[in-house]
C-alpha cells in the first residue's frame, strides 16, 4: 500500500504542555497577523494526557502569558497552595525544617496543585478551538528529510505489523506529515529527539544530560486527614548519603493526595531497587499517617531531566527545534518543569511564525535560541544551574553547597559540570552492599505487577518488540556477572527479568514489553547502552488519565 501524506505549516510531535502551548501560540500569532496557518499536533498516547505524569505543582507564570483569562475559561487549576512543608526523613521519623531556612525555590505561594493530564486536555481544547488539528493515537516513528538533509516532517508508524515484522490482515501504512517546520515535544528521552541530536550533533557543546526516575501514586484519604493546598517535600531516607533523591506529597481535590519519590539515575549501587525504594518511602511515619485508612487509585513512573542549563543541547536544526523536556528545561531545585516547558513552546512558536511570515521553510529557526537566552526562563535556569551537580559531593555536601548557592541566587562566577552520563556511574555488584527490602503489606506498600495494573497499560501483542537489544548476549554475558543485571531493579514495571531453571542454571534475559509504561529508564541507565527504546504502535502504553 502507498503511504499517504498531509502537508501543514507546522507539525508538533507530542501533546504535552510544551507542544500544546506552541500550537496555541502559533494560532494566536496567525490570528493577530490576519493570516492562515495550519498546525498539527501528534500524540502517541491513546488520548491527550494518557502519557502525562507529573507531581504536579504548577507555577502559572507561562499560562498567565499564554492565556491571561484562563480562570474564566475554566482551566483545571482548582487547588491553590496554602502551606509549604519541607522534611528531612529518617526510617522512623522526620525533622521539619523551618520555612525561613529554605531558599526561594521552595516557596509555592501563588502556585496550584494540579493534574497535568487534566491541564493538557484543557490546553488541547483551547488549541482545537483556535483551529489546531490534534491527533491522539498516532506515534511519530521517523524523521523525514529532503535531499539536503533538512527536516521536512515526520512519518507515523505502520499499524498491523506482526511480531515477525510482516504485515498482518489488519495492516495499515502510516502517514507522512510534511511541514515547513517540525517541533519535537516528545518529553524526556524521546526517540526522535535522540535521533536528531545524533544526526545534527546537537549535544556537541553541552554536558551529558542526567535524569531522575519519578514514581507517583494518587490516593484517596480520609476526609479528616485531608489538608487541601498542603505541599510537603523532603529528602533523606530511603536514600543513602551517596544517592540523590527526594519525595513529595500534595493534597488537592476531593480528599486526594499525590505522592511520589524521585531517585537520581546517577546512583551507584546496582543492588538498588527503585520501585522498592518508593514503597519504603511510604512507610515513613509522616507519610504513612496520611495514607492509613485510604486507598490507592493510580500508579505510574517517568524519567525526569535533571541536568539543568548546562545539559541543554543546541535547540534548533534545519527544519525545526526541540522544546519542553525533549530539550531539558527543568528547574530541579524548584521541582518544576511544566511552566518552563510551556514557555519554551511559546518562544519556539514565535521564532517559527516569524520564519514562515518571512517566506522561509526548512531552515534553522535560530531566533528561538536568542529568544530563550533573553527570557525569564533562561534567568531562572541560570540561577539554579549549580544545585543538581553539587550532589557529586554526596547528599550532605551537595545539600549544603546547593543551599548556599541558591541563597546567593546563582551569583557565584562558575558553573559546575556534569562529568558523567547516568549509565557510567554503576559500581560492580561485588563491590556494592546489598539492600534489604521488606515484602509488601498490600495496604501501604504493594508489589510491582499489581501497581502496573493501575497504569492501564496495553500494547497490541502481535507487533514487533519496541524494546530492542543491540547485542542479545550482553545482558547475560556482561551485565549479569558484573552488575547482577540492574534492569531487573531499575525498571518500574517488571519489563526485564532474568529467568533460570529450577536449579539456578541457564539464565535467560526476558523482555516483557507488554508491561512497558514508557518511562525510558532502560534507555538511560543500561550500563552498556545496549537497550534501545523505540515507539510502539500508536495508542500503546499507559493511560494515566488524571495523573
Amino acid at each position: 500500500m502507498e503511504r499517504e501524506s498531509m502537508e501543514f505549516d507546522v507539525v508538533i510531535v507530542g501533546a504535552g504542555p510544551s507542544g500544546l502551548s506552541a500550537s496555541i501560540r502559533l494560532m494566536q500569532l496567525a490570528q493577530d497577523a490576519g493570516r492562515e496557518l495550519s498546525v498539527c499536533v501528534l500524540e502517541k498516547g491513546a488520548e491527550v494526557g494518557a502519557h502525562i505524569l507529573s507531581g504536579a505543582v504548577l507555577e502559572p507564570h507561562a499560562l498567565d502569558e499564554l492565556i491571561p483569562d484562563w480562570k474564566d475559561r475554566g482551566a483545571p487549576l482548582r487547588t491553590p497552595v496554602t502551606k509549604d512543608e519541607f522534611h528531612i526523613f529518617t526510617e522512623v521519623s522526620s525533622f521539619k525544617l523551618p520555612h525561613f531556612l529554605l531558599p526561594p525555590e521552595q516557596n509555592n505561594h501563588g502556585n496550584y496543585i494540579v493534574s497535568m493530564g487534566e491541564v493538557c486536555r484543557w490546553l488541547a481544547e483551547q488549541a482545537e478551538g483556535l483551529g489546531v488539528e490534534v491527533y491522539p493515537g498516532f506515534a511519530a516513528a521517523r524523521i523525514l528529510t529532503d535531499d539536503r538533509g533538512r527536516v521536512t516532517g515526520v512519518a507515523t508508524g505502520d499499524m498491523g505489523v506482526g511480531r515477525d515484522g510482516e504485515p498482518t490482515a489488519t495492516f495499515t501504512p502510516g502517514m507522512d506529515l510534511l511541514a515547513k517546520y517540525t517541533l519535537i515535544a516528545e518529553g524526556v528521552r524521546g526517540s526522535l529527539a535522540q535521533s536528531l541530536m545524533a544526526t545534527f550533533d546537537l549535544r556537541a557543546d553541552c554536558d551529558p544530560q542526567t535524569y531522575g526516575l519519578g514514581f507517583k501514586e494518587i490516593w484517596e484519604i480520609p476526609a479528616d486527614k485531608h489538608r487541601p493546598g498542603l505541599v510537603l517535600h523532603g529528602f533523606g531516607w530511603p536514600m543513602d548519603l551517596e544517592t540523590y533523591g527526594g519525595g513529595w506529597m500534595y493534597h488537592y481535590g476531593e480528599n486526594l493526595v499525590s505522592l511520589g519519590l524521585v531517585i537520581g539515575l546517577d546512583y551507584k549501587n546496582p543492588h538498588r531497587h527503585l520501585f522498592e525504594d518508593f514503597q519504603k518511602y511510604k512507610t515513613n511515619p509522616v507519610i504513612r499517617e496520611y495514607l492509613e485508612g485510604g486507598r490507592r487509585i493510580s500508579y505510574g513512573a517517568r524519567a525526569i531531566n535533571e541536568g539543568g542549563l548546562q545539559s541543554i543541547p543546541k535547540l534548533t536544526f534545519p527544519g525545526g527545534a526541540l522544546i519542553g523536556c525533549s530539550a531539558g528545561f527543568v528547574n530541579v531545585p524548584k521541582i518544576k518543569g511544566n511552566h518552563t516547558a510551556m514557555k519554551s513552546g511559546m518562544l519556539a512558536a514565535e521564532a517559527v511564525f516569524e520564519a514562515i511570515a518571512d517566506g522561509r521553510a526548512h531552515d534553522e529557526p535560530a531566533a528561538f535560541t536568542m529568544k530563550f537566552e533573553q527570557s525569564w526562563m533562561w534567568k531562572e535556569l541560570h540561577t539554579v544551574r549549580n544545585a543538581r551537580p553539587a550532589y557529586r559531593w554526596g547528599l550532605l555536601g551537595g545539600t549544603l553547597y546547593a543551599g548556599i548557592d541558591l541563597w546567593l541566587r546563582g551569583s557565584l562566577p562558575w558553573t559546575l559540570r556534569h562529568a558523567h552520563a547516568d549509565h557510567e556511574t554503576l559500581r560492580p555488584a561485588a563491590a556494592s552492599k546489598p539492600i534489604d527490602y521488606p515484602k509488601p503489606d498490600g495496604v501501604i506498600t504493594f508489589d510491582k505487577l499489581s501497581s502496573v495494573f493501575l497504569t492501564n497499560t496495553n500494547h497490541a501483542e502481535d507487533q514487533p518488540c519496541h524494546l530492542t537489544l543491540k547485542d542479545a548476549a550482553t545482558p547475560i554475558a556482561h551485565n549479569l556477572p558484573l552488575y547482577d543485571e540492574p534492569a531487573q531493579r531499575y525498571c518500574p514495571a517488571g519489563v526485564y527479568e532474568v529467568v533460570r531453571e529450577a536449579d539456578g542454571s541457564n539464565p535467560r534475559f526476558v523482555i516483557n514489553a507488554q508491561n512497558c509504561i514508557h518511562c525510558k529508564t532502560c534507555d538511560i541507565k543500561d550500563p552498556t547502552q545496549n537497550i534501545v527504546w523505540t515507539v510502539p504502535e500508536g495508542s500503546g502504553g499507559p493511560v494515566y488519565g488524571a495523573m
